[in-house]
């Protein structure tokens, strides 16, 4: 697991390590001013004649080179600026690294010596050498314009006067140097949280401080910890924000009431998890005389709670989201609010935001109501006691809930029915979850798959969230264009479906990407057919992977997997930041508000979506973590998988009982040699000629563990 401990310097030599990259840094942070040597020297805090003479000799070969020209003698200016690019620095597993940038059609290489302490994800300044078409474009990074993160955890090795923190993060190629006195009491071996201070140019290692103790490696609220802050994800609200959301009013006035619509007579109900504790949404159902009938869709009024201009609405702001972590929930609001006064729980008046339409017998809306309600559910379903309904129920409804549920799932099919005709895509992806212990061990494992109640909230929350965009995006046809935010889906990007077809080519499914129709139409069969098949969690994962990822913004292209033209995100605004906005938007709008300033709305919508991103990986890890945790109290036991990756290194193998993925290393496949080939995504033995393809079933044990780093190898079966 740990690294070497290396000295902080490079060992002193005669030739300035990666002078060249020095230079240009500072004729780049000085574009447009002519400098000598000497002024060079200075800045690099040079002062002997040895160190002189090699900028001297550097700077004339960067003239030869054209990089920079000599306007008089021994003075310089940086030149050609078409060379330059900024973009965002993405390192190789190897410690090499690309930079994506958007002018450019290919991604620059950045061999490691010419990083420049650039780390993951920082946006810099790059010279490219070469930018011939069809060649490797290949470059210097000369300067870092934004640091991605200064906040990394990893293991604390303490030595007399001195530590070094060895990040978790594999991306992370450089040790963190602690001094004595930025210790924080951390003792050796502890799991930390390190924050870079500096960078010295001569430094092979940062310099840092360390801002918080974790706990020991492998406790499992270290591991947890060490999750969420790795993605800049808090894991505790502030002192000062609980202290605020306590002292909310929270009492529901007569003079409140009186500004709403009041429907707590009409019969209402919660559908969520059973574990679930934040009701965002709730359900009303009436049958009218006319034989239609009258749905709302109730969502908690977070933003009457969460007022902008306070430390309450900073912190929503910050988080952005929610985090659902396999052991716990962290919050986007702290618990009273989430939990309690916001969360639709039965039997409780609650202030809401409701979307109520009129919708006939065959699910065609009639008419649509946007506005602030107070409401009260009768009932709170889980969603097996919901689809218990709909199996059992049918025929033999008991009371008017049952009917409502009976008819919500009615329309909701044919709702769902005409979405997919008009070109959805149906991404019924399982979900694993796991069965925890007293102490959070993992003791099951249980694949969970979306069925008709889960489906039924899901139709009416995109009912609503749709309808919602539609009202307020369709005033651009009659020239009221407003801000607003919209929840984005791009088309997938072409070379992304040729992957694709690829690899499912070697399992007998093709897709079709002639039309955007044709392409919609063959993912859904692609998916339909795969379903219920050994390699199914494998390719809906890379048909996921070929999509575009969806977005918040301002600027509305339509939502593609969904097949809207208009789509926002309403119906979660205790869980989601961008909701919040909508909520404040609408009611702006419904009041008669003039359009608001969309460069600030844009900034929230990106800083929602990095977020929500951040999130959705924390999640992740802690899926991986569990599964390492619950396979290694199984290693005696032998497993059926499916070969859901091949590398040069070995293959990744998911076991198909409880999609629980590791590596066989190609060094420990017994009995030939194996060699890579990458056009059949298989390992192929030189002797025996024996395969190991992509979509193989396998049999696997555990060989090891890794806590730390979420990882399994397994060893393959002959």
């Amino acid at each position: 697991m740990s690294r070497k401990k290396r000295n902080i310097y490079k060992k002193k030599s005669s030739s300035i390590k990666n002078l060249e990259n020095k230079i240009l840094q500072i004729f780049n942070q000085n574009a447009n001013k002519i400098l000598n040597y000497k002024q060079v020297a200075g800045r690099l805090e040079i002062d002997d004649s040895n160190g002189r003479n090699q900028i001297i000799r550097k700077l004339s070969e960067l003239k030869n080179q054209g990089r920079l020209e000599e306007t008089s003698p021994g003075k310089f200016v940086i030149k050609d600026q078409s060379h330059y690019f900024e973009g965002i620095v993405d390192i190789t597993s190897r410690g090499n690294a690309y930079v994506v940038c958007e002018e450019l059609e290919h991604d620059i290489y950045i061999p490691s010596r010419n990083l420049n302490h650039a780390l993951h994800n920082d946006l810099v300044r790059v010279y490219v050498y070469n930018r011939k078409k069809n060649k490797k474009q290949e470059g210097d990074i000369v300067d870092i314009l934004e640091r991605a993160k200064m906040e990394f955890v990893g293991v604390l090795q303490l030595s007399k006067n001195f530590g070094f923190v060895i990040p978790d993060d594999p991306k992370m190629y450089s040790d963190i140097f602690i001094s004595q006195s930025n210790l924080k009491d951390a003792e050796d071996g502890d799991k930390v949280v390190a924050k870079i201070t500096d960078w010295p140019t001569n430094s092979k290692n940062p310099f840092g401080k360390i801002i918080d103790v974790l706990g020991k490696p492998g406790d499992h609220n270290t591991e947890i910890h060490s999750i969420l802050l790795d993605y800049g994800l808090p894991y505790k609200f502030p002192p000062e924000v609980e202290n605020y959301a306590s002292k909310i009013p929270i009492e529901i006035t007569d003079k409140e009431i009186a500004k709403r619509r009041d429907m707590r007579k009409d019969l209402t109900f919660t559908i969520d998890p059973a574990d679930a504790k934040d009701f965002d949404d709730a359900l009303s159902f009436t049958k009218l005389e006319n034989g239609n009938y009258e749905i709302g869709i109730h969502i908690a009024d977070v933003s009457h709670y969460v007022k902008e201009n306070t430390i309450l609405e900073d912190e929503a702001y910050d988080r952005a989201t929610s985090v659902y972590l396999v052991d716990r929930v962290v919050p986007m609001l702290p618990e009273i609010l989430s939990n309690n006064v916001c969360s639709l729980r039965p039997n409780e008046e609650k202030l809401t935001f409701s979307v109520v339409f009129e919708i006939d017998d065959k699910a065609h809306v009639i008419h649509k109501w946007f506005g602030r309600t107070v409401t009260l559910s009768d009932k709170r379903f889980a969603y097996d006691d919901a689809q218990s309904i709909i199996e059992n129920k049918a025929d033999h409804p008991e009371n008017d809930i049952e009917i409502a549920v009976l008819k919500l799932n009615e329309l909701a099919k044919i709702i769902r029915k005409r979405r997919m005709k008009h070109g959805a895509i149906s991404f019924d992806k399982m979900e694993v979850k796991f069965q925890l212990d007293d102490d959070f061990n993992p003791i099951g494992v249980y694949v969970k798959e979306s069925k008709d109640a889960n489906k039924l909230i899901e139709e009416f929350m995109l009912l609503a969230n749709r309808s919602v965009a539609e009202f307020i995006g369709k005033q651009r046809e009659k020239n009221k264009e407003k801000t607003f935010v919209y929840r984005i889906h791009d088309e997938p990007n072409i070379d992304k479906l040729i992957a694709l077809q690829d690899i499912i080519t070697k399992f007998g499914y093709q897709i079709q990407t002639d039309t955007k129709k044709h392409t919609s139409d063959s993912l859904n069969k692609l998916l339909a057919d795969v379903h219920g098949k050994a390699e199914s969690n494998m390719v809906e994962t890379l048909t996921i992977r070929s999509m575009s990822k969806a977005i918040y913004t301002t600027k509305n292209i339509g939502h593609y997997g969904l097949a809207f033209d208009y789509y926002t995100h309403f119906t979660s605004p205790i869980r989601r930041y961008p909701d919040v906005m909508v909520h404040r938007l609408l009611q702006h709008y419904l009041d008669g508000g003039k359009s608001v300033n969309a460069e600030i709305y844009e900034e929230k919508c990106k800083h929602s979506s990095e977020r929500e991103y951040m999130a959705t990986k924390a999640e992740r890890d802690s899926i991986k973590y569990m599964q390492v945790k619950y396979m290694q109290d199984h290693k005696d036991k032998q497993f059926t998988g499916v070969i859901s990756g091949v590398t040069e290194w070995g293959i990744y193998v998911e076991i198909i009982e409880n999609k629980c993925e590791g590596m066989v290393r190609i060094k420990d496949i017994k009995g030939d040699y194996y060699i890579f080939d990458e056009k059949q995504y298989a390992l192929i033995g030189q002797v025996t000629k024996t395969k190991y393809q992509l979509g193989d079933e396998v049999t696997v044990n555990v060989k090891s563990t890794d806590l730390v780093r979420k990882f399994l190898d397994f060893n393959l079966i002959e």
